[in-house]
């Protein structure tokens, strides 16, 4: 299960994710935001984050404006490796290296045909499971 947060400036792409996982097959937790009113993007990573620590969901996606203060926010959590992807080399490098497991994207700053593509990249990609990656996590995570 994927869960996905956003607040009101990740709204749409939020919608529009859901709608492409769903179609790829994926089972989505919706964490929110509810509208386009304003919110804090804080609340909604720290859902996707939690959601992913406990194992209730295997990956994350965080979507604000920039996707740097959901991004920030989802981090804070012990055991998240969030990455904030603008492009699908970046996706598939995070995921082979760093074995991220939370996407964060700023709907500001890419469309929904890249988004997409990015999403996919994230998902279709498993960590490369060599020593020297491992290795690099274990530090992270100490």
């Amino acid at each position: 299960m994927i869960a996905i947060g956003s607040d009101h400036g990740g709204y749409d792409l939020r919608i529009q994710v859901i709608n492409h996982l769903k179609e790829r097959g994926f089972e989505v937790k919706d964490m929110g935001c509810p509208d386009k009113s304003s919110c804090d993007y804080p609340v909604y990573g720290k859902k996707v984050a939690q959601a992913v620590v406990s194992g209730e969901c295997e990956k994350g996606i965080v979507i604000c404006t920039t996707g740097i203060g959901i991004s920030i926010t989802a981090n804070k959590f012990k055991g998240i490796r969030c990455a904030l992807c603008a492009d699908t080399v970046t996706a598939k490098l995070t995921r082979l290296h760093n074995n991220s497991n939370v996407l964060a994207m700023g709907a500001g700053v890419i469309g929904p045909n890249l988004a997409m593509e990015i999403v996919d990249t994230f998902l279709d990609t498993e960590f490369s499971n060599e020593e020297r990656h491992q290795r690099r996590i274990d530090l992270i995570e100490d």
